[in-house]
C-alpha cells in the first residue's frame, strides 16, 4: 500500500479525515484543504453508543455535530458499544472504508504526529481496502505545531488531562500560548502521548464559531489492567455544553 506524508504528493483525489474534534485533526484538515488537488469530503468520528460522547475526548455528540456544521462538511459517525473488542471495531471500520471506496474516496487523512506504531497499525488496516494514508503533520516538531495552531487563528478548549501529570486547573481553559507556557516539562506540547485533549470551536476552517460553555469538572478513574488491583488511569474532564 502506498502512503504519503507530503500534501503535494497526490492530485485530483477524494479524501475523508479521521475526526476527533481536537486540534491535531483540525490542523491536519487545514493543511490538506490548502492542496487544491485533494477534495476532503467527509469527517469520520467514533462515538459511544451509550455515552453519546466522542471516544477518548469525551465530548458530547451534539458538539461534534455542531462543529461539522460550522466547518461545512458531512459528519459520519461509527457508534461503538461499551468496551468493544478490537476485532469488532476493525470490522466496523473496514465496512465503512469499503463504503467510502465504492464512492470513489481513496485517501484517509490522520492528525498523527510521531507515534510510529500507531501509524503502522493504521496503514495495515488501510491496506485491507487499498486506501492511502495521508499524514500532513507527520514528524513535525510538536512545539512548532502547537504554536502554528495558535498563530493560524484556531481557538480550542482543553477538555481533558491526564490527572497524574496535570491538575484540574488545566481543563476548561483555552489552548493558547499561556497554556503552552504553563505545561510541565513531562507533557508534550501537542499531547501526543495522550496527556490532554482539546475541542476546537473556531478557526480558519470554520464558517462560524461553535457556541460552547463550560459545564462541571469531572474526575474519572479507569482500571488499566484487571489482573493488577489498583492499576488505574485517572483524568480530569470539563463537560462542555452548548
Amino acid at each position: 500500500m502506498e502512503s504519503c506524508n507530503d500534501k503535494n504528493f497526490l492530485t485530483s483525489s477524494r479524501a475523508f479525515i479521521n475526526w476527533s474534534g481536537g486540534k491535531d485533526a483540525a490542523l491536519a484538515l487545514y493543511q490538506v484543504l490548502q492542496n487544491k488537488g485533494i477534495s476532503v469530503e467527509r469527517l469520520l468520528t467514533t462515538i459511544g453508543k451509550n455515552t453519546k460522547r466522542v471516544a477518548m475526548h469525551a465530548v458530547r455528540e451534539e458538539l461534534v455535530i455542531a462543529q461539522a456544521e460550522a466547518i461545512g462538511l458531512p459528519l459520519d459517525i461509527l457508534y461503538l458499544s461499551e468496551n468493544p473488542d478490537m476485532a469488532t471495531y476493525e470490522q466496523m471500520m473496514v465496512n465503512r472504508l469499503n463504503n467510502y471506496s465504492e464512492e470513489g474516496i481513496s485517501i484517509s487523512v490522520f492528525g498523527d504526529i510521531n507515534l510510529q506504531d500507531l501509524r503502522q497499525y493504521r496503514e495495515d488496516q488501510l491496506a485491507k481496502v487499498k486506501m492511502i494514508g495521508l499524514f500532513p503533520l507527520w514528524n513535525k516538531q510538536t512545539r512548532k505545531l502547537a504554536q502554528e495552531f495558535v498563530e493560524s487563528g484556531f481557538k480550542a478548549i482543553v477538555v481533558s488531562v491526564n490527572a497524574s501529570l496535570m491538575d484540574d486547573s488545566f481543563v476548561g481553559i483555552p489552548f493558547d500560548q499561556v497554556f503552552l507556557d504553563r505545561l510541565p516539562p513531562t507533557v508534550d506540547p501537542c499531547g501526543e502521548n495522550g496527556e490532554f485533549h482539546t475541542f476546537v470551536y473556531d478557526g480558519p476552517i470554520f464558517n462560524e464559531p461553535v457556541q460552547i460553555r463550560n459545564g462541571k469538572k469531572i474526575f474519572w478513574e479507569y482500571p488499566t489492567d484487571p489482573s493488577k488491583p489498583g492499576s488505574t488511569y485517572a483524568l480530569w474532564q470539563i463537560d462542555l455544553e452548548r
